[in-house]
């Protein structure tokens, strides 16, 4: 309902001529904003302040003059001037009729915005390493980039969602060497089991799963023969590392790596199984292997040489990121030949421009806090803007049972996995909850309030407002009755009551909403306001009775809970969760 203002606002300023110049440069809509206190109206705008300076004129006589011009609404009851010169307005039962009427005639559609071709928008996320099943931390990761895919879609842009699996590299080699040493474990070879390696259940599973067609078998002293201890004083990674090669040795770079890529296999496939049942798909899952295998890193390295912006020394190649307001220069190739992660992260990211992406969003998890400075002056130096890359940082999830605190390690496997809460609380409660707060915060994750149905569980009580406005289409069918949508309709000036004037303008906020949350990347906007609708309904419905003798007050009332159930069921379905006729 903004508009309104907005658009009474312009037509004003549009007979001003002596504000024409002033306001050239000026977004009404944007000194257009929601009243806190309803006896000041239902909007104020500032504009006459932002004027008063380039007109020379002080704001109260701009407000004035503006109210001067205003064309007559009738989706306008009133409108005054308040402090320095705020003007506030207060719309007419009308408008808010007029919303409603919208509510119900676009449906799903309401509250979002037509599509555009542009800017197109790559969103990856959660990009999580495939070293073992998904934990409740990547969980929060799922939930927010894909709630903020919504949000971005609902306000009109392309978005391609992406998931980036890290399956090159030191890591894939420790998940190999930790499913090999349990695989002959099988056999009655025992080796120390390194405390750097994968020691979930996982493991044993995928080891048990693994097809050892041409893979040689071994005896105990070809493993164990001149092993350095585990970690020693120093060097805790040499055990592992010597295991790694010694693996290699063994079974031969293709045994080895046949057993390895297996295990990845099986841990990606989980790892997708247990998005896709959590409501979380991809366009895309982009393999690093394809990326280190083929051409784009040297591609792009070309091209920061041919920019200048590379360098040798003590062997390495460099990067001269500080040129780009980077803390420090990075190294893109070591001294070995070996490319480093960041020259596979750039030239990663500029193959994502290459393909035509705008905008490019990354969600990553809280420990990549200096990921964004150094990826941006990588764009930079390729010649793209730095703001193309945008990077949202997700704080961590601490669980806690029956008042205890879990602990979670992927090696250690003393995690508890996404599918085992989803297991238990259920993917609607896991959605809602991992986007109740935002982004940059710490989420405590209380599993027995996620369980419960009361309303102390909030999805519980958004969900129970949903399910009840059916039971009362239920309630009117039972008793023989029909509901007149458009007697509905025509009737909505009998909705005087208190409740129902606060549940209509509660419903008018909810476009706003979506457009704030997704330009904020901010889910927990759409959260706390559907925890407000679903307050304002059921105050309504503990205050009045729907089913009433009177036929017009009954549909227009009727009318009234068909637009909250449509806002409730359009505002969990960009949340990824369920909207239940019945509890």
């Amino acid at each position: 309902m903004k508009h309104i203002v907005a658009d009474i606002l312009n037509q004003a300023l549009a007979g001003l001529s002596e504000l024409t110049e002033a306001a050239a440069d000026l977004s009404v809509a944007a000194t257009v904003e929601r009243t806190r206190d309803p006896a000041h109206g239902d909007f104020a705008s500032n504009i006459a302040m932002r004027l008063a300076k380039p007109a020379r004129k002080s704001p109260r006589d701009i407000a004035a003059s503006i109210i001067e011009a205003l064309s007559d609404s009738d989706q306008v009851e009133k409108v005054d001037i308040a402090g320095p010169g705020f003007i506030n307005f207060h719309l007419s039962p009308s408008a808010f009729h007029a919303e409603m009427e919208s509510i119900l005639s676009e449906g799903e559609r309401y509250g979002r915005q037509s599509p555009q071709e542009s800017p197109k928008i790559l969103l990856e996320f959660p990009s999580a390493n495939p070293t073992g099943p998904l934990h409740v931390g990547h969980g929060r990761l799922a939930a927010y980039g894909a709630t903020v895919g919504n949000l971005l879609e609902a306000v009109g842009y392309p978005v391609y969602r992406e998931y980036y699996v890290n399956d090159a590299g030191r890591q894939m080699d420790i998940l190999g060497v930790s499913v090999w040493l349990r695989l002959i474990g099988m056999d009655g070879i025992e080796v120390p089991f390194p405390k750097g390696a994968y020691r979930g259940d996982y493991i044993r599973e995928i080891a048990a799963s693994i097809n050892t067609d041409g893979v040689d078998t071994v005896t105990a002293d070809d493993v164990l023969s001149d092993l350095p201890a585990d970690e020693p004083e120093g060097d805790k990674e040499a055990y592992v590392e010597a295991l790694i090669d010694r693996a290699r040795t063994l079974l031969g770079d293709g045994g080895f790596n046949h057993i390895r890529q297996q295990s990845l296999d099986s841990i990606r496939g989980d790892i997708e199984d247990d998005l896709a049942e959590f409501g979380v798909t991809f366009d895309r899952w982009y393999s690093e292997q394809d990326l280190t295998g083929g051409d784009a890193i040297d591609k792009a390295l070309a091209v920061l040489e041919e920019r200048g912006m590379l360098y040798k020394k003590d062997g390495a190649t460099w990067f001269r990121a500080t040129d780009f307001g980077d803390e420090k220069d990075r190294v893109v190739v070591r001294e070995n030949g070996v490319r480093t992660y960041f020259a596979s992260d750039i030239a990663y990211h500029f193959e994502k421009r290459e393909r035509g992406f705008d905008q490019l969003i990354d969600i990553l998890g809280a420990d990549h806090h200096g990921y964004a400075p150094r990826l941006k002056a990588g764009l930079e130096a390729m010649g793209y803007k730095g703001n193309d890359l945008e990077v949202k940082l997700v704080q961590f999830v601490t669980l806690y049972r029956g008042g205890e605190k879990m602990q979670m390690s992927t090696r250690s496997g003393e995690f508890d996995t996404l599918r085992q809460l989803r297991a238990e609380i259920g993917n609607d409660a896991a959605r809602f909850y991992y986007v109740s707060r935002s982004n940059d915060q710490h989420l405590d994750f209380d599993l027995d309030v996620a369980k419960s149905q009361s309303n102390d569980n909030p999805v519980y009580y958004i969900q129970y407002a949903h399910a009840r406005v059916a039971s009362v289409f239920r309630q009117l069918a039972e008793k023989a009755l029909q509901w007149d949508q458009a007697g509905g309709r025509d009737h909505l000036g009998l909705l005087v009551e208190p409740q129902e004037r606060a549940l209509m303008t509660g419903l008018s906020r909810y476009p706003e909403v979506v457009e704030l949350a997704a330009n904020n990347r901010a889910p927990q906007h759409l959260v706390h306001y559907l925890r407000d609708l679903a307050n304002d309904f059921h105050t309504y419905y503990n205050a009045h009775a729907f089913i009433v003798d009177d036929a017009a007050l009954r549909d227009a009332r009727l009318y009234l809970i068909s637009a909250t159930r449509t806002v409730i069921a359009n505002g969990l379905a960009i949340l990824g969760v369920s909207a239940p006729e019945q509890m």
